[in-house]
């Protein structure tokens, strides 16, 4: 497997190296930090032109004096500086996972530290690996202690963790959907500023064609689509940032006043219910907020908090201050105030701007919607799907056709659905602030149990960011009737399609594991039906990490045959983002060298995907010969001996290492040897350079070394006879005797969803003249 080696991606928040590489690490972080301006904030930072026109429309609309005006923003300068500053940029982005952000990280770091997660069973039966111990060890806290033994004891609270974390990330891609709609048809509605007598449907029609150019642009990767919308969105907020200072000096320069908390009091007394009602469009000046953590794969840490701070931050709040300063002369003009206020001669260039920074609004979300789907993929909670990664560079870079495309037609469905951005707000605040929730609620966990602080900092962290969120959430159900319904059906779809297809993936697995059959009574078997061993190397794909899978018992019990060589793959995701190249394979010998079986266990992170075929196959020969090289203790450069006991057999695993110090995927090419006494592999590393083994059977070599040379040259000679690829093809059905609530999962959801996604031989690119299928039900 040809896998993207992540350079400047994830985990960027560390110290900055020393020497001549200093300025290098610089260079790199501040065009992270450009980048950012075009994929991370444009959500946010177009929030200013539709955030007063939604906060008004309703009742407080009959409230339009200077305390409610300066309330609201008040409301929002303070909101803007706990939710997105104080939150996300200072302590969020801190609780990375090796890098990576979002829901799914969070998750992540609970399950590989504790067992409150369903996901430890990746962990399971792959030995120690460095990513699993890069936190510095401390002693554990008695609350951690307690938190976590009560999770453990508790299976069905392991479960509704599960659920919860899946329903924050299909809030998430809810907003792939709501963001793009909201965004681009608030823009384009400032056209009827100028032209009030033009039809709602050609605004509608302009921002459908927005919309379908937005996510034709995808497939260019997020590299690409940072550097042609960065400049845009650094242009809008100099316009907006501008045109905020020119309001203030012009309309009402005492407008500075509403940064006093005090204002916000005086609001919600003189307001009441109706003030408290506005607070479901206040929340859409939060948009994109979760974004920025979500989207932390792509960048570094470093780079999101200097782009924020210096630049995103200021120019968000002098922009609300210039409208509340312009709205507190100008009242009349509450349901069209941010392009009321713009001066006449740069209405049509801010216009334009604005339409274009839409597009870079949306293109946050939908990276993050990239990112997270993937890792529900990897980590066996979303149906197969393609995922190509668009930079060599940094490999959290990913763009996914299938969701692109249904993205685009459910934004294309709402548009023309709805068409008002008031009732698309309703639905927008909702799904936002229900993510903010569910990301405040897993950091109570990460800080007491993940980072052992106190339990009155996890505390003091959940109730002060946690009651403005609750206070945020109950003004946003109040408005479910009247559009806040549409997230709610979007998640709700997305969690069913997410956890069904989990079960239905775990129920297999575990039958597999139940169904394994020992390796002495496969050897019986084998022997009892007249096997025939036939030229070539085999590779059995399955889930299975010991015992021989149910699906090649059940083959050779119908076709009493195999290869030569047998290699059982079995490719493991972690729950760590990455695993380095050096701790990849993990390779044994099933019973005698006789047999000539092995296994290999092929770990790779969560973020980690791209397959390139032919240099894995490559790759896996090239482990196998490495393993018989050392497999007899020759010497220290044989890789970590560990002991894989498995219930009915036992093999001796060595954890392989990568055969060039550059960590990248190496290509290897095998050549045997033309002669019995010799036997030499020629090994093209992709850091450059070539490494020839070679295994000399004259001159006291010994019985060991002529052995093992024999059985390498036995190994390449096979390989040139031919390679097969065997996989199960597998139909899961829910027994008979199994509920009415198990069977529509398993047999209509689980089955639908299968048949529809891609085939397992398909995602690992095997040759179709070369696969074996084996097809398989299993009742569960």
């Amino acid at each position: 497997m040809d896998v993207e080696g992540g350079g400047g991606g994830g985990g960027g928040g560390g110290a900055p190296p020393r020497g001549r590489n200093s300025w290098g690490w610089q260079k790199g972080t501040l065009l992270l930090a450009y980048q950012s301006f075009g994929v991370v904030y444009g959500d946010l930072c177009i929030s200013p032109v539709y955030v007063y026109k939604n906060t008004f429309s309703g009742k407080l609309r009959l409230h339009e004096e200077d305390e409610e005006i300066l309330g609201v923003l008040s409301l929002v300068f303070w909101s803007l500086t706990l939710i997105p500053l104080l939150k996300y940029i200072i302590l969020v982005l801190g609780a990375d996972d090796n890098g990576e952000g979002g829901t799914f990280a969070l998750y992540s770091l609970l399950c590989r530290n504790s067992k409150m997660g369903l996901l430890n069973n990746m962990r399971a039966n792959h030995g120690s690996l460095s990513a699993y111990n890069k936190e510095e060890p401390c002693k554990e806290s008695r609350n951690s202690m307690l938190i976590k033994a009560f999770f453990e004891k508790h299976y069905s609270l392991r479960v509704v963790l599960l659920l919860f974390v899946l329903m924050g990330t299909s809030m998430v891609i809810g907003d792939g959907v709501l963001t793009p709609t909201m965004s681009v048809l608030a823009a384009v509605s400032g056209l009827r500023i100028k032209f009030p007598e033009l039809h709602e449907n050609y605004t509608v029609l302009l921002a459908c064609v927005i919309l379908i150019g937005l996510f034709a642009l995808q497939h260019y990767g997020t590299r690409r689509v940072g550097f042609l919308f960065a400049p845009i969105l650094i242009s809008w907020l100099t316009c907006i940032g501008g045109i905020g200072i020119y309001n203030i000096i012009k309309w009402n320069p005492s407008v500075i006043r509403a940064l006093s908390p005090y204002y916000i009091y005086n609001f919600f007394r003189k307001a009441g219910k109706d003030g408290w009602s506005s607070l479901g469009g206040i929340v859409l000046c939060l948009t994109g907020a979760e974004a920025m953590f979500a989207d932390l794969g792509h960048f570094s840490k470093l780079s999101l908090r200097l782009g924020f701070t210096i630049v995103v931050y200021p120019c968000l709040v002098l922009a609300y201050m210039g409208e509340a300063a312009y709205l507190s002369k100008h009242r009349e003009d509450l349901q069209s105030s941010f392009y009321k206020a713009l001066p006449d001669r740069v209405f049509w260039p801010v216009l334009f701007i604005a339409t274009l920074a839409t597009a870079v609004g949306s293109q946050a979300i939908i990276s993050a919607t990239f990112s997270i789907i993937s890792q529900c993929r990897a980590l066996g909670c979303f149906p197969r799907i393609k995922v190509v990664h668009t930079s060599s560079h940094v490999h959290g870079q990913i763009y996914i056709p299938e969701v692109n495309w249904v993205l685009m037609s459910l934004c294309l469905a709402v548009t023309i659905g709805f068409r008002d951005t008031e009732m698309i707000g309703n639905a927008y605040g909702l799904a936002v602030i229900l993510v903010m929730c569910a990301t405040t609620c897993l950091m109570f966990l990460v800080i007491t149990t993940v980072w052992n602080r106190w339990v009155v900092w996890a505390a003091a962290f959940t109730v002060v960011f946690g009651s403005v969120e609750l206070l945020y959430l109950s003004a946003c159900l109040a408005k479910v009737p009247h559009g806040g319904w549409l997230p709610l059906l979007l998640s709700l779809t997305t969690l069913l399609v997410m956890s069904t297809w989990h079960y239905g993936t775990a129920m297999k697995q575990q039958h597999e594991v139940q169904n394994k059959v020992c390796l002495d009574h496969f050897l019986g078997l084998s022997s009892g039906i007249g096997l025939v061993r036939v030229p070539g190397v085999g590779f059995v794909y399955s889930s299975t990490t010991n015992g021989v899978p149910p699906m090649f018992a059940h083959f050779v019990t119908n076709f009493p045959a195999f290869h030569r060589v047998l290699i059982f793959v079995s490719l493991q995701t972690l729950a760590v983002p990455k695993v380095s190249p050096e701790e990849r394979f993990l390779v044994g010998r099933i019973g005698s060298p006789a047999n000539r079986l092995f296994r290999c266990i092929v770990r790779y992170g969560y973020k980690e995907g791209r397959w390139d075929h032919f240099n894995f196959e490559n790759q896996l020969l090239m482990k196998v010969v490495e393993f018989l090289r050392h497999q007899d203790g020759s010497g220290g450069g044989g890789g970590d001996r560990m002991s894989a006991a498995a219930s009915c057999e036992d093999e001796a695993m060595s954890v392989i290492p990568a055969t060039s110090s550059s960590g990248g995927s190496n290509q290897h090419a095998f050549d045997a040897g033309t002669t019995t006494s010799s036997c030499e592999i020629d090994a093209t590393a992709g850091g450059g350079g070539r490494r020839k083994v070679r295994f000399d059977n004259d001159g006291g070599g010994g019985g060991e070394e002529e052995e093992e040379a024999a059985e390498v040259k036995e190994l390449m000679e096979e390989k040139e006879a031919g390679v097969s690829y065997m996989i199960g093809h597998t139909c899961v059905f829910a027994h008979e005797s199994s509920s009415a609530v198990k069977k529509f999962a398993v047999n209509v959801v689980y089955g639908f969803l299968r048949r529809n996604s891609r085939r397992p031989a398909v995602v690992l690119g095997i040759p179709h003249t070369s696969l074996i299928e084996v097809g398989m039900a299993y009742r569960v």
